[in-house]
């Protein structure tokens, strides 16, 4: 990888432990920027005076397969990368593309033979590596890709042809040691980190599936030669070799599906964790699950060996899975600089942690909690609340708060709160009536995580106020749609008392949310202080409507709309945001969080935008347009390229 450090300009010495900011050529070489993943650029081309005056310079529009039009769950939600003279990104179905930076024009396209695998098609990102001249001039630069079907690629960055040094002729099996797998149940959905010459890489695993689902051990390879390094199965404490022949890893364990972090001087890679299955009932699950499930945990990179581990939930019965990045800034104190860690959640907490020990830099909580559970279950006393920083899960729930487009749905939901338990956040899931828990599981923070200003200090955050209205469904009950896919209608909860379970976001009949406006929030903290700067409703009711009936008409009303994907800020104090349903690409000051310029989109952009300095020095602002086929269709996949005229 090519690794080209800016300094922080500091008065007292950089701590043991310091980030890579984005590379000052204006390169875009992470998915988050760099390896800390702030999705922050120096570049200062595009300011607050002149952003207004952005257009459109280029797009490239991918080819749509016919399986990608028809599956029933397709996400564009990916972050290019910029290294020289080219952008690289990958698509749903795992195909690499690269693109000449200045134009948008296709230099080369990598189709990669894959199983025949289930489950949706989503490709957050690729990751660049750079080999030491001892790994030979052939593929010397390049891009290695994870896939949906549990492969590892790796090829040329300049040709697009596999690289043959690079396990079995440029792919590396990743259902090695992992024992039988159904189709679709794991797969990758995020980029690869690289640190320190290695490939970390997680996984996927399908919520609410099997208590013998397939592990979620965290694995890394030689970046050169993609031969196997070390895992850390934590069912397995201090082994972290692969599996004897007929052994697998540690089947159902909490897996890492979002994007990691690194900090090379510090030899550190810090994995975001998920859950064992079920999520909603958890009286099955193993010690080692316990401790380190909805934590942030920091791996030794040479060896995998854990150097220590935050928990963000115990216990938790509500997925509430830490899907953000774990973001690495440093920030000056009253005592030097401090190597922060910033892990954003679900839960719409915002845990600020030493990153080379874990201890809390930002006061930490443990509050009291409702409790009463299901059957067999348990629920922990008091769960960990970031007192020293700004929320954003939002007001606790009110039969007030009910809503609707009509008296009837508003009546109805009125009536749907009563029937169901709510006593504040973490209402624990009940056998004999529904409850409702917010955030849901959508967040909150979700895999977009937080951006940084690097040079301001400044924390930009998406998040989502959308409760949850879930049931538990009796092994007598008659219900159709079980199919045991991810957040389907009806799930699922082998392992517990139940036959399934009926999750969904608390809605009315007509589809329209019971909870008030705004339920997509964007926010500003300032990191010195740890107050909110601003906090504003991202998107408006445009292409919204009740009955799946969308809007094609302009309808400024500010409500704050369903949310993914992250954001971008500049040093000029900008912030780039798409991430909402109204199909806009903004452009917000960061210091008051006004709009200063918005763009017409033809589909959601559930992507985090990026930025990079062209050949002809021109600052562009690219990000991937598709959005998520769960939430209607669109006119097609673009990747868009923003400038100055």
């Amino acid at each position: 990888m090519r690794v080209v450090t800016m300094l922080f300009v500091m008065i007292c010495a950089l701590p043991a432990g310091h980030v890579r900011a984005q590379t000052p050529d204006g390169d875009w070489p992470d998915v988050g920027g760099s390896a800390a993943g702030t999705r922050y650029t120096p570049l200062t081309q595009i300011t607050p005076a002149n952003v207004s005056q952005l257009r459109l310079t280029w797009q490239y529009k991918l080819d749509t397969p016919v399986e990608t039009v028809t599956h029933p769950y397709v996400a564009f939600e990916v972050t290019p990368l910029k290294v020289g003279d080219t952008v690289y990104f990958c698509t749903p179905t795992n195909s690499v593309v690269a693109l000449d930076a200045e134009t948008g024009q296709p230099r080369w396209k990598f189709l990669p033979q894959l199983r025949k695998w289930g489950g949706f098609r989503a490709c957050r990102g690729v990751a660049y590596f750079r080999a030491t001249a001892q790994g030979g001039s052939e593929c010397q630069e390049r891009i290695i890709t994870a896939t949906l079907d549990a492969h590892i690629f790796a090829v040329d960055a300049r040709t697009g042809k596999a690289c043959p040094n690079f396990g079995d002729n440029g792919v590396v099996n990743l259902l090695s040691g992992m024992g039988s797998v159904n189709p679709g149940v794991y797969g990758v959905t995020s980029a690869p980190t690289i640190v320190r010459g290695v490939v970390v890489i997680g996984g996927m695993v399908v919520d609410n599936g099997l208590v013998d689902n397939p592990s979620g051990v965290i694995r890394a390879y030689d970046a050169t030669t993609g031969k196997f390094a070390w895992a850390w199965d934590m069912g397995r404490p201090g082994v972290h070799t692969e599996p004897a022949p007929g052994e697998s890893y540690t089947r159902n364990t909490p897996n890492g599906w979002a994007p990691f972090s690194a900090d090379e001087s510090l030899g550190l890679v810090f994995i975001p964790t998920g859950n064992s299955n079920p999520d909603y009932y958890g009286a099955q699950r193993t010690a080692q699950a316990e401790k380190y499930s909805s934590s942030v945990v920091a791996l030794d990179a040479t060896n995998g060996e854990v150097r220590w581990s935050f928990q963000t939930t115990h216990h938790d019965l509500w997925d509430y899975d830490v899907a953000s990045q774990p973001v690495l800034v440093d920030v000056p104190g009253e005592n030097g600089v401090i190597p922060e860690l910033i892990q954003a959640t679900k839960r719409g907490e915002i845990f600020v942690l030493d990153r080379r020990d874990g201890h809390p830099v930002t006061p930490v909580a443990e509050k009291p909690v409702p409790q009463g559970g299901a059957p067999g279950d348990q629920t922990t006393p008091t769960q960990p609340f970031s007192v020293g920083m700004p929320s954003l899960a939002g007001p606790d729930l009110t039969e007030r708060d009910m809503w609707g487009v009509t008296p009837i749905d508003q009546l109805w939901c009125r009536i749907k709160f009563r029937e169901a338990r709510y006593e504040g956040p973490m209402t624990p899931p009940t056998a004999d009536q529904p409850w409702i828990y917010s955030p849901g599981w959508m967040g909150g923070n979700d895999w977009g995580s937080v951006s940084i200003d690097e040079s301001r200090h400044v924390l930009v955050a998406v998040s989502m106020r959308m409760a949850n209205y879930d049931r538990f469904v009796g092994t007598d009950e008659r219900v159709a749609g079980v199919d045991g896919g991810m957040h389907s209608s009806v799930t699922p909860q082998v392992g517990s008392p139940f036959f399934g379970i009926v999750t969904d976001y608390f809605h009315s009949p007509l589809g329209v949310p019971c909870q008030r406006p705004p339920y997509g929030m964007i926010s500003a903290i300032d990191l010195k202080t740890h107050k909110l700067i601003w906090n504003r409703p991202l998107g408006t009711a445009r292409h919204n409507g009740p009955l799946e009936v969308k809007a094609r008409v302009p309808f400024p009303i500010p409500m704050g709309t369903v949310t993914m994907g992250g954001n971008l800020v500049t040093r000029t104090g900008l912030v780039f945001v798409g991430a909402a349903l109204d199909q806009y690409l903004r452009a917000l000051d960061e210091s008051t969080g006004r709009e200063l310029w918005r763009t017409d989109l033809s589909a959601a952009a559930f992507a985090t935008p990026m930025s990079y300095l062209s050949s002809r020095g021109r600052q562009l602002v690219v990000v991937a347009i598709g959005g998520n086929s769960k939430f209607g269709p669109n006119d097609g996949l673009f990747v868009q390229a923003y400038a100055l005229p």
